[in-house]
């Protein structure tokens, strides 16, 4: 294990035990949601299958999706702490922190307020998840954009915000600036090379490694030394990484969200014990949420950007995705449809090594809300996909996936 990665996990437990410490002060909220689920025959790719879904024939029936211990305490009148701890039971029992951070929130008189965040969390690029532990408030299952982003991004590092409130300023607007470096986050971009983008709500936890198919090409002489799995955190260069986002939100009616990502990955870097290789990757994201009436809203994001490895960028790819949103919430019933397209483009001459995917997928989703603890919800969702290197695994080059689940879900 790196130094960098211990160092890591350290500031974590130092978070962990700032929590327990002053624990008189701290809010323990949590979330368990049991699903049963019907899917389809494709092998998932958290089993190193071409499946993009999360849940496969051989793990489907009664599972638990999703559990989660949000804890905060606040250290001092400036001064809080932040984690989420993730339990999982697939691919394997996982308890694992997907999120842990201080977080410095001065009070001053000022019209203008800002923040700093120190430690792992997700960029604020999302509006489709606002939920505990970043869950979405409306599918169970995350757009293609944000299914990645649960996978391979997080911030190890620190973060400021700068906001204009709209009513220090008698104004219908406010707007925000966001600014990070971090470290970490080298092989992000792995998964949309190898795999292309999928649709799921399983979160990355700080250690863990995602696996992939075996893919045929990690058995040429170029791309030996990568390994047939992912450690999405993993510090690799030695460089650190930056994002600039900017936030406008009218009246809480319309919000917009513009964030610009570069990992400045040397794609030449390799660490040889752990078959990681920094990736290059860059992306714009935006992200729009309009509320048409108080119960009716439309959320679209858009992301668009690039990732390569290896020496003179052996492997060099595009990727593009879309997804746009629709909810409705009638009394404790709301009803959300979302359509997805997803694409990675091949750039770069290693014919050996085909990068190129697509796909569309529907999803269609009710919540009802039994109390404020309990909610239930049905789910229905059908994709297709096409990649090319899937060729060379013996399967099929083009899937069509479903899958439908009974969402059972109680808040503590």
């Amino acid at each position: 294990m790196s130094l960098t990665i211990m160092n890591n996990l350290l500031g974590l437990a130092v978070v962990i035990c700032l929590l327990s410490v002053f624990s008189a002060n701290a809010q323990v909220k949590g979330l368990l949601q049991v699903r049963a689920v019907q899917a389809d025959s494709q092998l998932s790719w958290q089993e190193g299958g071409i499946g993009l879904y999360r849940h496969d024939a051989a793990n489907q029936g009664v599972v638990l999706s999703q559990g989660i211990i949000d804890l905060s305490a606040d250290i001092s009148s400036s001064w809080s702490a932040h984690a989420v701890v993730n339990l999982y039971q697939d691919p394997k029992n996982t308890l694992g922190v997907s999120q842990a951070y201080l977080q410095y929130k001065p009070l001053v008189r000022s019209d203008y307020k800002w923040h700093i965040k120190v430690g792992g969390f997700y960029p604020q690029l999302s509006l489709e998840n606002p939920d505990m532990g970043w869950l979405s408030a409306y599918n169970y299952t995350n757009s293609a954009i944000n299914s990645w982003v649960g996978e391979e991004l997080r911030t190890l590092g620190v973060e400021a915000t700068i906001k204009r409130p709209a009513r220090n300023f008698n104004s219908a607007h406010s707007f925000s600036l966001v600014g990070a470096t971090f470290k970490g986050n080298d092989p992000a971009g792995t998964l949309l090379a190898w795999r292309g983008f999928a649709l799921h709500d399983r979160q990355t936890t700080l250690n863990e490694a995602l696996a992939f198919a075996p893919v045929a090409s990690l058995n040429t002489p170029q791309l030996q030394f990568q390994a047939n799995q992912v450690l999405p955190f993993e510090e690799v260069d030695g460089r650190f990484g930056y994002y600039v986002g900017g936030h406008w939100d009218y009246l809480k009616k319309s919000q917009l969200r513009v964030y610009y990502y570069d990992n400045n990955g040397d794609p030449g870097a390799l660490n040889y014990n752990t078959g990681q290789y920094a990736w290059d990757t860059r992306f714009l994201s935006v992200a729009w949420l309009n509320k048409f009436t108080p119960k009716t809203r439309l959320i679209i994001q858009i992301m668009s950007g690039g990732t390569a490895m290896g020496q003179n960028r052996g492997v060099d790819t595009r990727f593009y995705s879309h997804f746009a949103l629709l909810s409705h919430k009638i009394k404790r019933h709301r009803f959300s449809v979302r359509y997805d397209y997803f694409e990675v483009t091949d750039k770069d001459d290693w014919k050996f090594d085909p990068n190129a995917s697509h796909g569309e997928g529907l999803t269609a989703t009710w919540r009802y809300q039994l109390t404020p603890q309990w909610q239930i919800g049905v789910e229905g969702s059908a994709l297709h996909s096409q990649a090319d290197n899937r060729v060379a695994m013996n399967k099929a080059l083009r899937i069509s996936q479903q899958q439908i689940a009974l969402n059972a879900q109680f808040r503590f």
